[in-house]
């Protein structure tokens, strides 16, 4: 499994808004299509936190090739009325808004 976080900012009074969104979304195939085995949404001060897992470590390809999908383009548009760069001045894609792991400890591992 592989996962994701991308950190950026967000109002906290909007999560209700941005959770219906997700969820609209993660209703659809989308979420398999993209490999998606599990989304999970937080906040904190003023800071949005987006961690997605996915099946297997395919799953950056797997959403650049979902990136045309109608769909992904509708929820990234509708999300920008929420959802802020945690840095304007070098976002350019979610890319730019991921957190990098340092370290990672499981059992058995």
């Amino acid at each position: 499994m592989q996962s994701t976080l991308i950190v950026a900012r967000m109002d906290p009074r909007c999560r209700p808004d941005v959770a219906r969104l997700f969820g609209e979304f993660d209703r659809t195939d989308m979420p398999d299509r993209m490999g998606t085995r599990r989304r999970e949404l937080f906040t904190y001060q003023g800071l949005y936190f987006h961690l997605q897992d996915f099946d297997d470590e395919h799953g950056g390809d797997r959403i650049l090739q979902a990136r045309t999908d109608p769909r992904f383009i509708k929820i990234s548009d509708d999300l920008k009325g929420y959802i802020e760069a945690y840095d304007p001045l070098t976002w350019r894609s979610p890319a730019d808004a991921m957190a990098t792991r340092f370290y990672h400890w499981e059992p058995g591992g």
